[in-house]
């Protein structure tokens, strides 16, 4: 041991107090996915010193023998010109979750952020001057059609009322303050640090989402996003770029809304089949003045299928008591965020998104032994779930 060094359990110190951590899967995804690009570039000389520098990379910064073997299988693929990134960090099949499902507005950020009540102003003002309601039934109709619908524009529309959902959209987000919204470096840690695949299920359109996420410094801490544009796809061809199955976004690019599989029926436009009364399958999702929104069962399946995740080995994060409830009856496991009180449904609360590791350490559990580490072959092209 150098002089200046002192070894520590899963701790490298060096002198001067800088540390490195050795252990768990794999100190850092973007360290073995750089080795990975210049192993490659190097042997494009037709000597062998790009496997020798990636390997000596591998071996110095992981202690997994799982990781040093993948490496070894992997080398000649990324020899032959394949371009191999880490696309995903996957569970071993008795781990105990996969995929963490969160919900987005005052569950990612406080309820004090006064967000919230900003939002139900513009919903109300937008009934006032684009619906000509009566305004002295504006603000109860506005509450009632939340509780009923799971969202006031999904309650406009069941009532008949005809506008265009981006115009609406733009009215009520587009005049937000979003400068209330600050930079989270405790929490963006947080979810850098948890090992499973992580997703925005929101009743939001992308737009506000994506704002959202760029004031707290999240945006390259999810793998997509499920929205509003998700579930209730526009009738004309949407410009997106289509991304293979169980892809990631690259850090650092912006945050596209998740893409419908394309052998998914109803979620794909089908016309809603007629039942013997005559009336459309309430399960059908491509009704014209139906929003498919949470608190739905039917929207939160078409999440998980979306998502291709199994709820079983899923928590889902919501700060409303009846998402909780409807993800309980799909199979996920629940935790109520912003409040202590258990609600039924849940199986966690949580006051605050800060206090996933105190409530939820199973979440780090087995990070060092249990995970394996899933290396898919891709493209160069950047590829955008959208």
């Amino acid at each position: 041991m150098k002089k200046g060094e002192r070894k520590e359990k899963g701790i490298k110190r060096e002198a001067g107090g800088r540390s490195k951590r050795r252990g768990g899967i794999y100190p850092s995804l973007k360290k073995l996915y750089r080795a990975h690009r210049r192993g490659f570039l190097k042997n494009k000389g037709g000597d062998n010193a790009g496997q020798v520098f990636f390997m000596d990379h591998v071996k110095r910064e992981s202690n997994m023998e799982t990781v040093r073997l993948i490496a070894e299988e992997t080398w000649e693929d990324i020899a032959e010109g394949i371009f191999v990134k880490m696309d995903a960090v996957g569970r071993s099949n008795g781990a105990k979750y996969e995929c963490l499902l969160f919900d987005m507005d005052d569950t990612l950020y406080p309820m004090s952020t006064g967000l919230n009540l900003a939002c139900r102003k513009n919903i109300i003002d937008f009934m006032l001057q684009h619906l000509h309601m009566e305004e002295s039934e504006v603000p109860r109709m506005c509450v009632e059609l939340y509780k009923e619908y799971g969202t006031t524009m999904a309650g406009l529309k069941a009532l008949g009322y005809e506008f265009d959902n981006d115009e609406f959209h733009a009215y009520v987000h587009g005049r937000l303050p979003y400068e209330v919204l600050k930079p989270d470096p405790a929490l963006r840690n947080l979810l850098l640090s948890m090992p499973q695949r992580k997703i925005i299920f929101t009743n939001a359109d992308k737009e506000h989402a994506a704002q959202v996420l760029s004031r707290l410094g999240l945006e390259d801490c999810f793998e997509g996003i499920i929205c509003f544009e998700t579930l209730n796809p526009p009738h004309e061809p949407v410009d997106c770029v289509d991304a293979p199955e169980d892809t990631l976004n690259p850090p650092h690019e912006p945050i596209d809304c998740m893409d419908v599989p394309e052998d998914t029926g109803a979620l794909a436009g089908d016309a809603p089949e007629a039942t013997a009364n005559g009336l459309t399958d309430g399960r059908s999702f491509s009704s014209k003045l139906r929003v498919l929104c949470k608190p739905s069962v039917e929207a939160i399946e078409a999440a998980i299928q979306i998502a291709n995740i199994d709820p079983k080995k899923t928590i889902f994060f919501d700060d409303s008591v009846r998402n909780i409830a409807s993800g309980k009856a799909c199979g996920l496991h629940t935790v109520i965020v912003g409040s202590t009180v258990m609600v039924p449904g849940a199986d966690h609360a949580l006051g605050s998104i800060h206090n996933i590791k105190e409530a939820l350490p199973e979440i780090w559990e087995g990070e060092g032994d249990q995970i394996e580490q899933v290396i898919h072959s891709s493209a160069v092209a950047t590829v955008v779930l959208a």
